[in-house]
C-alpha cells in the first residue's frame, strides 16, 4: 500500500529535497507541497494525506507553525500521521509536539533528509500511530540527567516502569490496561502513583504525561519506537 504524503518547507531547496527522497521510495508518495501554513492547510483538507512532513518553523509567523498544524490535525484528521522537521535539537519542541499525545507523531532533525532510510521508516512509524524522536533530542536528554542526580525512575516500581513503558508508546489509560491485563482504575492509580514520585505536581495530567514520557526516554536513551 502507497503511503499518500504532503510537505510543508519554507526553502524551496530543502522542500525538493525531501521530495525527492521520498519519492524515490517505492511505498511513499508525496502528493503536494507547500511552502507556508496556509498552503499546508489547504492541501491537507484538499488531499487527505496519510502523513504530513513539516518544517517546525515557516511562514506566516517563523515561529512554530509545524507544531501549531500538527496538534490541530489530532482534531481535524486524527488518523493522519505528522512528521515535524527542525534544524535544532530542542527538546521543547518536543515536548509541545507531544503534549497532546505521542501516537501518530515524530520529531526529527533535518539532517535526517540526507538519511533516507531514517526519514522513510519515521513515516511508516507514525502513519501506523507509533512515535519517533531523534536520537539527538534523547541524547540532550539523557546528558541533561547524567549532569543531575540519579534517575528518578529508580524510585518506580515494577509496575509503574510497565505503566510508564506503555505510555511512552502513545497509549491510552484504555490501551495499557488491555496490554497489562489491568482495570483502567488501577491504570489511574499507577499512574497517579508515578506522577507523585518523579516530582511532576498539580498540572494538566496531558503535560504530565509528555514530561514522565521525556524522563522515561532520557533514563533508556532510546527512540520511543526502537
Amino acid at each position: 500500500m502507497t503511503l499518500r504524503l504532503v510537505v510543508a518547507e519554507d526553502s524551496y531547496l530543502v522542500r525538493e529535497g525531501i521530495r525527492l527522497v521520498l519519492d524515490r521510495q517505492p511505498d511513499l508518495e508525496v502528493v503536494a507541497a507547500c511552502a507556508d501554513l496556509p498552503e499546508l492547510l489547504r492541501a491537507v483538507d484538499a488531499e487527505s494525506p496519510d502523513v504530513v512532513v513539516t518544517d517546525v518553523r515557516m511562514p506566516p509567523d517563523t515561529n512554530d507553525e509545524g507544531i501549531q498544524a500538527a496538534n490541530r490535525f489530532r482534531t481535524s484528521h486524527p488518523k493522519m500521521g505528522v512528521v515535524v522537521l527542525s534544524q535544532y535539537a530542542e527538546p521543547g519542541y518536543a515536548n509541545a509536539l507531544l503534549e497532546q499525545g505521542s501516537a501518530g507523531r515524530a520529531y526529527l532533525l533535518k539532517e535526517r533528509i540526507s538519511e533516507p532510510d531514517q526519514l522513510g521508516d519515521a513515516v511508516r512509524t507514525v502513519a501506523h500511530g507509533g512515535s519517533v524522536i531523534d536520537p539527538a533530542v534523547v541524547e540532550v536528554l539523557v546528558s541533561a540527567s547524567r549532569r543531575g542526580h540519579a534517575s528518578p525512575l529508580s524510585a518506580l516500581t515494577p509496575r509503574e516502569l510497565e505503566v510508564l513503558d506503555q505510555i511512552a508508546q502513545g497509549k491510552s489509560n484504555a490501551a495499557v490496561a488491555s496490554a497489562l491485563f489491568l482495570t483502567e482504575r488501577a491504570v489511574e492509580k499507577h499512574i497517579g502513583a508515578l506522577f507523585t514520585k518523579l516530582g511532576l505536581g498539580p498540572e494538566p495530567d496531558v503535560n504530565r504525561r509528555v514530561k514522565a514520557v521525556l524522563l522515561h526516554l532520557s533514563a533508556r536513551g532510546v527512540t520511543p519506537d526502537s
